[in-house]
């Protein structure tokens, strides 16, 4: 099944940003489009802005004149839905209610050819109960883009219970032929993307709760430790906390509460109180001209120690010894099978995060995950109020020593980055094991959809196969609530053989 002929007509219905951008999108691509919105004026309005953002293309030198000229001679504001009878694709991108979309698609069903394929780009409700009041759901898909939808490279294509996988394969090859990124998954809740993004936000936002850090030291933890583009608190104010917690508690109600996917109560409270982010002007953070920047929590310089003991195999975080080297700082080894520490010169010992506390042990500081420790600029530290202050200034010391800036944060098992790695990469083997994507279609969305610096799949290659599972263990008997409990694909991941055929994660 190929990509629909570039002379087919495609409709989009709903012209806010969202309609907008899939529209310029085809426009782009070489398609004749039909605008159509049911308040009076608004397929106009929305043709002279794309008519202006292809106008600034030109200035850019991203499109030519000549090819802008043709783009807008192919753009079509459509007064009613009968206008659309001839075209070969319909996306809708309408509100976000299941009654509205449903009676949308009921109404163009009986207006366009057997032979069009009717698509929604709905990000938050199930595909298969939009297409379900069709009477040929078969030719139904979802196609969620991403906003911007000029700019972001990632398509999500929907199968519903009932679409027929030609129509799939033909809104994937048509979202591939208009130079996007498609990625096939199943309808769940939250599709991809949205499903398997929420402990980004709800680690965060559990540490903030716990009064383990505040946001700015969360969110520069995420970034300079982790990798991430931006924290959990800067993004959701970007998006709008009451458009990111309505998508939470969406997957959250439609998993049938599933404890893995509560909501935050921080964050309702920050909705009721009208602070959406940037759009209202103060979210997590305040946004008023003449407010000051709220900056992460970073030690105050104090001396390395003079040498560590390495104690077994540091896992993910073997490169700190080389970097302590490059340092000039000794380093001791010692072959333990007990540990995966290091001893510092008074005794206090030091441990990736495993998901275990520093009060449960006598003078342990543990340090966060990090994507890369030698280009990490910011390390977390975890401590107790029974860690003695020298254990917590010889840790700080030493990662200081390194180069890198220190916070240090509360006793929270799990730390920020490891938590929430471990979190997502169980979520995407979960997804896989239900037949919601495959592996390589979960990475590239991930990394496209989100900007993550690795898909999960590469973080569960890179920690080593019982990583993950080892920590959420952890977590699990600590916090019993179900939150943490590994999925019953980690727990087979994590004691399948290596020597599996075929196995690569």
């Amino acid at each position: 099944m190929t990509a629909l002929d570039l002379s087919s007509p495609v409709a989009v219905v709903g012209t806010g940003t969202m309609g907008q951008g899939i529209a310029q999108v085809a426009l782009v691509a070489g398609h004749p489009v039909r605008l159509y919105d049911a308040a009076p004026g608004r397929a106009q309005a929305a043709a002279d802005a794309i008519g202006a953002r292809l106008d600034r293309l030109v200035e850019k030198d991203r499109l030519t004149g000549t090819d802008r000229d043709a783009a807008r001679a192919r753009l079509l504001p459509a007064e009613s839905l009968a206008d659309l009878a001839d075209c070969a694709l319909v996306v809708e991108a309408v509100l976000e209610r299941l009654d509205v979309k449903q009676e949308l698609f009921r109404e163009l069903e009986g207006i366009v050819g057997d032979d069009c394929l009717l698509a929604t780009n709905t990000s938050s409700l199930s595909v298969t109960a939009i297409g379900g009041a069709l009477a040929n759901p078969g030719r139904f898909v979802g196609l969620h883009f991403f906003n911007p939808a000029p700019l972001l490279p990632l398509v999500e294509v929907v199968s519903g219970f009932a679409t027929d996988v030609t129509s799939a394969t033909r809104a994937y090859e048509t979202a591939r032929a208009w130079g996007k990124t498609p990625v096939a998954c199943a309808d769940t809740p939250g599709f991809i993307v949205n499903r398997i993004a929420r402990p980004f936000y709800a680690e965060a936002f559990a540490v903030y709760e716990a009064q383990g850090a505040d946001p700015a030291t969360i969110d520069a933890v995420l970034r300079e430790c982790g990798g991430f583009r931006m924290g959990a608190f800067e993004l959701t104010d970007l998006i709008g906390q009451d458009v990111n917690e309505s998508v939470t508690h969406s997957v959250w109600q439609s998993f049938f509460q599933d404890v893995r996917f509560t909501p935050s109560l921080a964050q309702r409270r920050l909705v009721e109180s009208g602070r959406l982010g940037r759009k209202s002007g103060h979210g997590w953070y305040d946004y008023a001209e003449d407010a000051e920047r709220d900056e992460p929590h970073t030690a105050e310089q104090v001396p390395q120690p003079a040498y560590v003991v390495a104690e077994g195999d540091l896992g993910p975080a073997s490169e700190l010894l080389t970097l302590i080297r490059e340092a000039g700082i000794p380093v001791r080894e010692e072959d333990e099978d007990h540990g995966t520490r290091l001893v510092l010169p008074g005794g206090g010992q030091l441990a990736l995060a495993d998901g275990q506390t520093s009060v449960e042990f006598r003078d342990v500081v543990y340090f966060d995950l990090a994507l890369d420790y030698r280009r990490a600029t910011r390390i977390a530290l975890s401590a107790s109020q029974d860690t003695s202050p020298q254990t917590l200034a010889e840790a700080t010391g030493l990662f200081q020593a390194l180069g890198k800036d220190v916070s240090v944060i509360g006793d929270v098992p799990g730390m920020i980055v490891a938590r929430t790695v471990a979190r997502i990469v169980d979520l995407a083997h979960d997804a896989v094991a239900k037949g919601v994507a495959t592996e390589e279609d979960i990475d590239t969305a991930m990394r496209l959809g989100v900007n993550y610096p690795l898909g999960p799949f590469e973080w569960s290659r890179r920690l080593g196969r019982n990583w993950a599972y080892a920590l959420l263990d952890d977590l699990h008997l600590r916090d019993p609530s179900g939150r943490y409990a590994p999925s019953l694909a980690l727990y087979r991941h994590a004691y399948a053989s290596d020597k599996r055929e075929g196995s690569t994660s």
